[in-house]
């Protein structure tokens, strides 16, 4: 790799400690426990905001994941503050399984069963466990494996279904939010089981669990992958495809994913199968994603052409493990060149001098969008933090 490459990995590891800096300083509720719900694009407080067990989730896996990378318990009180909130709160003692929201005083306000929070609370506990060694948190994540495999399974037809009720009935509506279709089977809740069982099988060496992450790397490579390395994103119960629209930060990081599954299953062929397909879907995001200016667009829709060129922030660090990942596979010098372009935009457009963090997006001409929020539900430090480890790993 290059040295301009070196300067990146170099870059994204100051950046870690950054953004983790940001989150302990503007995030740490101190008057209602846990985390505060949102701050705007001005990095102001939107007071009694409700709290969502997304950013919580994904909170405690940064901290957790950050403390387990760089060997460090500087950490360790965000990371013990950000579990057991979960558990105080979120958790549902009565029927099992998280809550969707919380009011901002810690009081359930959506029950909701959400199988793609659940995937998330597994994948967040399991790296908690990693790093404190609490034993019951690696039984929750566990518990939290069983209950989806016992409700939201679909036995016969294969896959998860998306929502259910608080006590795990069937509901009508599964959205996850309201940009999303109404659909009983998303790759997108799909992907975070995937991402979620193979981190519970680091610590969980159990045949059930094994099986399913291989159904699941099954599913990928046979469901949601179209034939112009793509990956279809909404379906009905039956599997018959409801939407013709792409996703391109999904599209690399489930390239990346589930490498990592096959992995964790230890199957040769499938692995294999798995890299031959991750190298031609980064081929195919390098020829459509990449605009003019070397950033990635947000999304496509396949039957009207329509393209929306906003950049959000998640593609671009996804981009960066895809690219890593197709390159340890062929090293093609234009993996390295497309990724230090997308760092070049990122830190130029993205990453906010001003008011801290990230922008949630901006538009193609790089003005942010002052709508979005810094810290939300659907803004967490995740991604960002991710990328900046594994970047940085062998």
């Amino acid at each position: 790799m290059t040295n301009d490459y070196q300067e990146l990995k170099s870059e994204l590891g100051s950046e870690l400690i950054n953004i983790l800096k940001y989150w302990s300083e503007n995030t740490l509720d101190y008057e209602h426990g846990g985390f505060l719900g949102k701050r705007n694009h001005y990095n102001e407080v939107v007071h009694k905001a409700s709290k969502g067990i997304i950013l919580n989730a994904r909170i405690l896996w940064s901290y957790s994941a950050a403390s387990n990378h760089l060997k460090s318990n500087a950490y360790k009180l965000e990371c013990d503050r950000a579990y057991h909130y979960l558990e105080s709160y979120f958790r549902d003692k009565i029927y099992g399984g998280v809550y969707w929201e919380l009011s901002f005083s810690g009081k359930p306000i959506s029950v909701r069963k959400q199988v793609y929070a659940h995937s998330f609370a597994i994948y967040a506990l399991v790296e908690y466990y990693l790093f404190s060694k609490n034993k019951d948190a690696k039984t929750w994540a566990i518990e939290l494996f069983e209950l989806l495999e016992k409700h939201a399974k679909d036995k016969v037809k294969l896959g998860y279904l998306e929502a259910f009720s608080e006590n795990w009935d069937v509901i009508a509506d599964m959205r996850l939010s309201e940009k999303d279709m109404n659909a009983a089977k998303t790759m997108n809740t799909h992907l975070h089981v995937l991402e979620a069982y193979t981190s519970l099988l680091k610590i969980y060496k159990n045949n059930e669990l094994k099986k399913s992450l291989r159904d699941l790397v099954e599913i990928f490579l046979k469901k949601f992958l179209t034939p112009n390395n793509h990956y279809h994103l909404f379906f009905d119960e039956d599997w018959n495809l409801m939407s013709n629209s792409i996703s391109y930060g999904h599209d690399i990081e489930t390239a990346w994913l589930v490498i990592e599954a096959a992995k964790a299953i230890e199957d040769v062929e499938l692995l294999k199968n798995a890299q031959n397909i991750a190298i031609k879907v980064a081929n195919t995001f390098l020829e459509e994603a990449i605009d003019n200016d070397g950033s990635v667009i947000n999304e496509k829709n396949l039957t009207t052409n329509e393209i929306d060129y906003d950049r959000h922030w998640w593609p671009q660090v996804e981009a960066l493990i895809g690219l890593k990942y197709a390159y340890k596979i062929e090293p093609q010098k234009e993996y390295i060149k497309s990724s230090l372009a997308i760092w070049d935009y990122t830190k130029k457009n993205l990453i906010d001098k001003k008011n801290g963090e990230w922008h949630f997006r901006v538009n193609r001409n790089g003005n942010a969008y002052t709508e979005e929020d810094k810290v939300s539900m659907w803004k967490a430090p995740y991604h960002a933090v991710r990328a900046c480890i594994l970047l940085n790993e062998n």
